[in-house]
């Protein structure tokens, strides 16, 4: 067995065939620390979005209850990716998440971006940080597993082909990210929560513009953000680079990373799919 054995089984499989396969591979053996980073920003994008903004201000989903959206969302997607969206666990994530989404006027155009960045933002991510740059063949099996899932949960007007998508993605950013007070509001809730996971109370105001460091122009004047310097930047996508290089010698992890049966800070007994999302 290799060091690399997973990316080498990987390189066997089919990408559409295997889609499902691919991307739990990826997630929960290849990538794990790598693809939860990203779809965390992949999220935080998503709340640049006045529209968006304005919904999770008013129904304090992440302003009041930022750790228990936070957990709900992982719960779902590490379940769609970890048991596949036609399983019975998948099933029950996805009608789940319909429910939640169901309460809520979302247009369709929102939900396709949402969808989007689930895709387009771990590949990104991975190749700026990653331990090795994903595959061609690993980025449409991304592809198709959202697709799919976007198909089941009744978004309309999914394009066929990865690079139509993705234009999409980069359009409607172009056209939507726009600053607004809620935009503002969910964001520094959101970076409280994320400095919450590495470090005390006390010390987010110095974790804070290493936060910034990792966000976009475009991002950053969304939510009214600081610019940080070029220093800050060089010393944040550094340290990922650094870390990157490292990794890449080590072996792939013959276990996998469950994010769905993490012990989590909302559940401390544990939880049941069907009653995510309830206050």
């Amino acid at each position: 067995m290799t060091r690399k054995h997973i990316t080498q089984r990987i390189s066997q499989l089919d990408a559409w065939d295997d889609h499902q396969e691919i991307v739990y591979l990826l997630t929960c053996h290849v990538f794990p620390w790598d693809i939860e980073r990203a779809l965390e920003f992949a999220l935080f994008r998503t709340y640049a979005v006045p529209s968006i903004s304005k919904l999770l201000a008013q129904t304090g989903e992440l302003t009041k209850r930022p750790q228990k959206r936070y957990d709900d969302t992982e719960i779902i997607m590490y379940t769609l990716a970890e048991h596949g969206y036609d399983s019975e666990r998948g099933r029950k994530a996805l009608r789940r998440m319909n429910q939640m989404h169901g309460r809520f006027s979302i247009t369709n155009e929102d939900m396709l971006y949402v969808l989007t960045t689930f895709i387009y933002e771990p590949n990104r991510w991975l190749k700026r940080y990653g331990w090795r740059q994903p595959t061609q063949k690993e980025e449409l099996a991304t592809f198709y597993f959202y697709r799919e899932v976007g198909r089941r949960m009744n978004i309309k007007n999914i394009p066929d082909d990865y690079h139509q998508l993705e234009q999409y993605n980069i359009d409607y950013e172009r056209e939507y990210f726009r600053y607004a007070p809620s935009n503002r509001a969910v964001g520094d809730a959101t970076c409280d929560l994320f400095l919450g996971f590495y470090l005390p109370k006390q010390f987010w105001s110095f974790g804070r513009p290493f936060l910034y460091a990792m966000m976009d122009e475009n991002l950053l004047n969304a939510f009214g953000f600081p610019h940080p310097s070029s220093f800050m930047r060089k010393v944040t996508t550094g340290g990922l680079k650094l870390r990157a290089k490292l990794i890449r010698y080590w072996p792939e992890r013959s276990e996998p990373v469950l994010g769905s049966q993490r012990k989590r800070p909302t559940y401390p007994e544990g939880y049941k799919i069907e009653e995510l999302g309830t206050s």
